[in-house]
């Protein structure tokens, strides 16, 4: 007997490469008669459940989403089916993204010693909740949960304000990563641009630029900072014009990071974000994996040349290093809460999994990963960072801000990251629309109009980021903070809380450690807007 549930769906709701697609007719009769069978009996009671003959064909089932958005399921035979390596390495490679390039800067914020604890800590808490979010489903019964996604359990525990809430975090956590790639994107088209100028015209830049001296060229941006402030990029951006110089020259004054740069990339992405479909850059997602592997090797090289540099000082701040332990550590943890975020898809990455039984460890492992990667990057990068000459503090959110566009590596590392967030954009872009205007408009492409008023406003905030606050540390550790808040700590540990409290298992100590964590994502965010 099969365990499909009785479903509608409306045609125009049903997303995939064709927006126009309609159910068959074949599929609505057999939809009918599962209506049907439905109504005969309750869920629980299987004995008048409906005939295998009476369920769809697999290429005619789709899932229900509670945001009013259908998805054709694909076949789920044991062949489609992926090993546990294969699931490690997708969840691994579905969370590594931008935050990577922020870590070496929390942790200089929170200060060496704290900050690899705290990685360490946010890490299993993280890896917790998403254990929470991955078993939701499965403690409801009475009803077939198996092709729930979190947004389903959260509507279940908590109706519509559940079903909206996950809608608006989750678009937080979109429209702030597609934030970040705008600022990045400037930033990676600028110096790659630089660097094609400076060497055409042999122009020799570094005698200009405070940094060490050698083959291995580390530079401070901003070389007046003092050492005991947290704002050092934040200020003087805000001040800056970008690269522009006194002399007039045509080149410095058309090629600026913040004045014309975020402006260039409208006119190539804003067109590809009006695409009906995004499964074209899907198929350029293998771009992450090469991105980030190159980071690495990237990182090492340059640890091996320049060696580590490194004083314990542990409360107080010293010329060249930072103390141990700063209370500027909150700026880490939200970036690590949108680092080790991927709570709104574990779900669906599982189901592909071939030993169901193994998931719990699968996740782990990932989990286990993702942290090894991001201690292995933040830890080398601030270990090797020249103190003396410069100081600790000059480490940018961006670290590859702090190699100058003439380093050739590093040329490459941007170019491999701008033309991967060239093509995760547009998927991103994608996200945001299909959710938005289907739950609003009941159809993910309503008009040319509304997608472009959408996408205007979505690229716009990217732009005035750009131009007057391109401060990715920042923008991550804000959107992190307030999308965990909900899809981390409130939601899956209610939900948690509420299935105990129905099966009479929930005790003290269980109650006040949920609700510590919920305190903990209350106080992450808060303590955002006070450093």
């Amino acid at each position: 007997v099969s365990s499909y549930v009785p479903f509608h769906v409306e045609p125009r709701n049903i997303v995939d490469d064709d927006p126009q697609e309609r159910v068959s007719a074949e599929a609505a009769i057999l939809n009918s008669r599962v209506h049907y069978y439905g109504r005969l009996t309750g869920s629980s009671d299987r004995l008048l459940s409906p005939p295998d003959h009476v369920i769809p064909r697999p290429e005619e089932i789709y899932i229900y989403s509670p945001l009013g958005t259908a998805f054709k399921v694909a076949g789920s035979d044991h062949a489609s089916k992926n090993p546990s390596i294969v699931t490690i390495f997708a969840i691994w490679n579905t969370m590594m993204g931008t935050s990577i390039l922020s870590i070496p800067w929390g942790i200089k914020q929170a200060g060496f010693t704290l900050g690899v604890v705290i990685l360490i800590f946010t890490g299993l808490l993280m890896l917790y909740c998403c254990y929470i979010v991955l078993k939701s489903p499965k403690a409801i019964s009475c009803v077939d949960t198996s092709n729930w996604e979190f947004p389903d359990v959260c509507r279940h525990y908590f109706g519509k304000f559940g079903q909206w809430s996950s809608l608006v975090f989750s678009m937080v956590s979109l429209i702030g990563a597609m934030v970040v790639y705008w600022v990045l994107m400037s930033n990676f088209l600028y110096n790659t641009g630089q660097f094609i100028y400076n060497y055409a015209h042999n122009v020799n830049v570094s005698d200009s630029e405070f940094g060490t001296n050698g083959s291995d060229k580390v530079i401070c941006p901003y070389p007046n900072t003092d050492p005991g402030r947290n704002d050092t990029m934040n200020v003087l951006y805000l001040g800056s014009s970008g690269n522009d110089t006194s002399d007039g020259n045509s080149f410095e004054h058309y090629w600026s990071k913040t004045n014309t740069v975020p402006l260039y990339l409208i006119t190539l992405l804003l067109p590809l974000l009006c695409f009906r479909s995004a499964s074209f850059f899907a198929r350029f997602t293998f771009l992450g994996t090469i991105s980030v592997v190159y980071l690495i090797v990237l990182v090492t090289f340059k640890a091996v040349r320049l060696g580590f540099h490194l004083e314990f000082h542990w409360f107080d701040s010293t010329q060249f290093y930072v103390p141990e332990f700063r209370l500027l550590f909150p700026q880490l943890t939200g970036v690590l809460t949108l680092a080790f975020f991927i709570h709104n898809c574990i779900i669906t990455l599982m189901k592909s999994n071939r030993h169901q039984e193994n998931n719990v460890r699968d996740l782990s492992v990932a989990y286990l990963l993702v942290g090894m990667t991001y201690l292995y990057v933040g830890v080398l990068i601030f270990a090797s960072f020249p103190s003396p000459p410069l100081f600790k503090d000059c480490i940018e959110p961006n670290f590859l801000d702090n190699f100058p566009t003439s380093d050739v590596m590093v040329f490459v590392a941007r170019t491999f990251l701008l033309f991967q967030m060239i093509t995760v954009y547009p998927l991103l872009g994608y996200l945001v629309r299909v959710q938005i205007m289907g739950q609003i408009f009941g159809n993910n492409y309503p008009s040319f109009f509304h997608v472009l008023t959408l996408n205007i406003l979505i690229v716009g905030a990217g732009v005035l980021m750009a131009k007057f606050y391109p401060n990715i540390g920042s923008i991550i550790r804000f959107s992190g903070a307030t999308c965990g808040l909900a899809l981390v700590f409130v939601f899956p540990t209610l939900v948690h809380m509420i299935s105990l409290r129905r099966q009479g298992r929930l005790s003290l100590p269980s109650a006040l450690f949920h609700s510590f964590l919920i305190l903990l994502g209350v106080a992450n965010l808060i303590a955002q807007f006070f450093l």
